[in-house]
């Protein structure tokens, strides 16, 4: 196998999602099966919203110029009503949250600031704005005006707004065909049996789960036997996937031979090896229409690596704008000493603002454990000596999976 030079954390991040291609398919969806999918083509407004001027409050709209007055009241409009203009003299509406407000009223008092209310008439408070509790037709979202643009993913908030413009279809690109496969013939499915020799398969299952956490589908396709004629001909299979992960088998031992098997297939090397731990043996690239997200063999390295490299990768796969991991400033909890010349990755806790590393970072690449007792994680750069106790730093939830366009999660001095 040929011996890799190792690339930067931040290097290795960018490079992924740099050299990843989107993909191009297309389909319609309807609104109920919309939520966490990228839109494809410009959504425009069908019409204004608000579709008409309206009431923010209720209270009594009427003509600015009335403030301070005593008016009687013309009639009470309700949301749904429709009523032309027919104000007299002297003369206000009493109105409703969401009533449509007529052409000769443009400031709408709330109930709680009027005096002296009756059935018939109401003294207007004198300090109010014109135009106060006016909600403007179109104010909002002008008719024809672009609401999402391709590679837009779509939230719960977005779904409503899309309802309010009376759309239950759109063009989305269609969800990635990921397969996931592990390697090693020590390694034993959950539902075999396994002696004290044998190794159960933890990476496979934990790598669909936190694909599936980001709203990707995966299919576990098994494990590639230790045996490169074999790797080459199962591989040689799997050019129809937009993407394929695998874990273990891309070190320099004689049995780990992933590397040549995928290069014997027509893969280019994005990179191999990165300045990080845990988990350097990472190796990434294209074979064809394919791409390879190969992942170390430990199971704490394989879904490290899986979230730092593989993820913003797959979502530019995908279709997305915004790729990269969002972050929240946290306080560190105290003093930690680490290894200059490399990316730290360090897990931890973060509670009410507090991050604290899991075991004070005593943990090992083939641990477990530490990823279950975490919630969230952070990348000190190469510069890094000590983080100190109340450093503000910057900390990538678990359980956040919204996204931003640019690369600024790691912690540099």
């Amino acid at each position: 196998m040929k011996r890799f030079t190792p690339i930067s954390f931040a290097e290795a991040v960018r490079t992924a999602v740099t050299r990843a291609t989107p993909k191009s398919d297309r389909e319609f969806v309807t609104l109920d099966r919309a939520l966490g999918r990228i839109v494809a083509s410009d959504i425009r407004a069908r019409k204004n919203l608000p579709a008409y001027d309206n009431s923010a409050m209720d209270g009594f709209a009427f003509k600015a110029g009335d403030a301070g007055k005593r008016l009687r009241v013309k009639r009470t409009i309700f949301a749904g009503d429709h009523i032309d203009a027919c104000l007299n003299e002297g003369e206000c509406y009493r109105i409703m949250t969401g009533a449509e407000i007529p052409a000769d009223a443009d400031t709408v008092a709330p109930l709680e600031i009027c005096d002296d209310i009756t059935e018939t008439e109401v003294t207007l408070p004198s300090e109010i704005a014109a135009g106060s509790n006016f909600r403007r037709k179109g104010e909002e979202l002008q008719k024809g005006a672009a609401i999402f643009r391709p590679g837009h993913r779509l939230v719960a908030a977005d779904i409503a707004l899309l309802s309010s413009q009376g759309i239950v279809g759109i063009e989305v690109y269609t969800p990635l065909r990921i397969g996931i496969l592990s390697t090693g013939n020590e390694l034993k499915e959950p539902w075999e049996y396994a002696d004290d020799t044998a190794i159960y398969n933890a990476n496979a299952f934990g790598i669909v789960a936190m694909l599936e956490s980001f709203g990707f589908e995966a299919s576990y396709l098994g494990k590639l036997p230790d045996d490169l004629e074999a790797c080459k001909t199962k591989i040689e299979t799997l050019k129809g996937y937009d993407a394929i992960v695998t874990s273990g088998g891309i070190s320099t031992g004689d049995a780990d031979f992933i590397y040549d098997a995928f290069l014997a297939n027509g893969m280019e090397v994005w990179f191999h090896g990165v300045r990080h731990k845990p988990g350097k043996g990472v190796m990434m690239g294209k074979m064809g229409e394919t791409h390879v997200m190969a992942m170390p063999g430990n199971p704490l390295a394989t879904l490290l690596c899986l979230h730092a490299f593989a993820v913003p990768a797959l979502f530019k796969i995908a279709g997305a704008n915004a790729c990269h991991h969002n972050y929240a400033y946290a306080e560190f909890s105290h003093d930690l000493t680490l290894r200059s010349g490399r990316t730290d990755i360090v897990l931890g806790k973060l509670e009410e603002g507090v991050f604290i590393p899991t075991r004070n970072n005593k943990i090992g690449s083939g641990m477990l454990t530490p990823l279950s007792e975490s919630n969230a994680v952070a990348y000190f750069g190469e510069s890094y000596g000590t983080v100190e106790r109340e450093d503000l730093v910057k900390v990538v939830s678990f359980a956040d999976t919204t996204r931003t366009t640019h690369f600024k999660t790691l912690n540099e001095r």
